[in-house]
C-alpha cells in the first residue's frame, strides 16, 4: 500500500509517464491518505525527504518504521529527478525483496537490515 500524510489527489504526471515507459501498469493509482488505508500495515517506510520527522496515526499502532529519504522529484520539475528517485527506490525496494525470510521474521534484525538499505543510492 502507498499513500501520505498530505495527498494531493493525483499522481504526479511524471511518475505516471516513467512508469509506463518503465512497462509498469498505473491504471488506479492516486495519491491517497494514510487516514484511508484498507488495512493496518505490518511495516511503514517513508520515502519523502521531509517525512522522516512525521508522526504516523495513532491507529497504525506498535508498527515497525524505517525511512528511505528520497528527494520529490516534484520539486524540481525535471525528468533526471523522477528517473533518479524511481532508480534508488527500485535498488532498495529489490534489496528488501530479496532479504531471507528468517530475516523478515526477527524483527530487530529486519529493523537494521531495512535502515541498512536506506543507504542505497
Amino acid at each position: 500500500m502507498s499513500a501520505g500524510s498530505q495527498p494531493t489527489g493525483e499522481v504526479h504526471p511524471r511518475s505516471i509517464a516513467l512508469l509506463k515507459a518503465k512497462g509498469i501498469a498505473t491504471d488506479g493509482y492516486s495519491s491517497k491518505s494514510w487516514n484511508n488505508l484498507p488495512a493496518t500495515p505490518d511495516i511503514v517506510i517513508t520515502v519523502c525527504g521531509n517525512a522522516a520527522g512525521e508522526t504516523c496515526p495513532a491507529y497504525l499502532g506498535n508498527v515497525l518504521r524505517a525511512h528511505w529519504g528520497v528527494d520529490d522529484p516534484a520539486e524540481e520539475q525535471i525528468n533526471a529527478s523522477f528517473e533518479n528517485a524511481y532508480r534508488i527506490l527500485r535498488a532498495r525496494i529489490e534489496a528488501f525483496l530479496a532479504l531471507a525470510p528468517e530475516t523478515i521474521k526477527d524483527h530487530k534484525v529486519l529493523k537494521s537490515e531495512l535502515d541498512g538499505i536506506a543507504s542505497i543510492v
